[in-house]
């Protein structure tokens, strides 16, 4: 099994920059060949990612959570899962290349210097703890990458009203397909959000003692989530929607960035282990 690990450590990076490849040469029409077969690479690395991860988490009896090497392992696949979700909802396949690039740069780090933790505390070994961490970092992995086209559009937007049309307008989809991505990656960033704060809430209090619903972190998240679900609320209900969606898009995801940094960094509580 150790072999199996220290292969895939090896393999994965490479097969993630082989994709980012496949969806470069597709984005600037250099190839065919790779348009044809990017999507069923991607499905592949995904594939044996998770493979990757299932090992280790049997070699170790934890789920890769407990550093921060084996947490970017964790990125990296949900970004691809979340970006592959993305992709097949709406058959746009041209943003790929600036998703992909994200996971290969987050492997690649993990890759070169994760290391294998023999002795972790024993609550770092419950699986419910391993599905709430995986279902928060799959929400905000697709918050992100709602910020990451709601930047797309906001550049396609900006090359539109300037009469530029480049190789950014003839490459990336229209402004309402990728306002129909990002709106996409939110309802999938929101439903696993809810998901992985209705599981810490329910079993976190049974397993640290420190428990606190004044954790900054757990406040943190609840106000992101609060601010999505008025942001979904008022495209629903009040029709907000194009620029200002956008706009507002990558607005929440700026509170996002401070919950990953500089609460999880230096205000949480329990939440300090991973």
């Amino acid at each position: 099994m150790k072999f199996a690990i220290d292969t895939l450590v090896i393999v994965i990076p490479v097969l993630y920059a082989g994709l980012v490849t496949l969806y470069a040469l597709a984005f600037f029409g250099v190839s065919s060949v790779a348009a044809r077969t990017r999507s069923r690479l991607l499905l592949a690395t995904i594939l044996v990612h998770l493979c990757y991860l299932a090992v280790r988490t049997a070699a170790f009896d934890h789920l890769p959570i407990t550093s921060v090497f084996e947490i970017m392992s964790m990125l990296a696949a949900a970004i691809a899962v979340a970006y592959a979700y993305i992709e097949m909802r709406t058959k746009t396949t041209n943003t790929g290349m600036f998703i992909l690039l994200l996971a290969f740069l987050f492997q690649t780090s993990s890759s070169l210097f994760i290391k294998d933790l023999a002795v972790i505390p024993d609550y770092l070994h419950s699986r419910v703890l391993g599905f709430h961490v995986s279902a928060a970092l799959l929400g905000y992995t697709a918050i992100s990458l709602s910020a990451v086209y709601g930047f797309l559009y906001l550049m396609l937007y900006h090359e539109i009203k300037s009469s530029r049309f480049g190789l950014i307008y003839t490459r990336l989809p229209n402004l309402e397909m990728l306002e129909a991505m990002s709106h996409k990656a939110v309802v999938f960033g929101f439903i696993l959000l809810s998901i992985a704060i209705l599981v810490g809430l329910i079993w976190l209090p049974r397993v640290f003692p420190r428990f606190s619903y004044l954790d900054p972190k757990l406040v943190g998240t609840l106000a992101i989530w609060v601010l999505y679900a008025i942001g979904l609320g008022a495209k629903k209900t009040l029709g907000l929607q194009g620029r200002k969606m956008m706009i507002l898009s990558l607005v929440a995801f700026g509170f996002v960035f401070l919950s990953m940094t500089v609460i999880n960094l230096y205000l949480s509580g329990f939440h300090s282990f991973y």
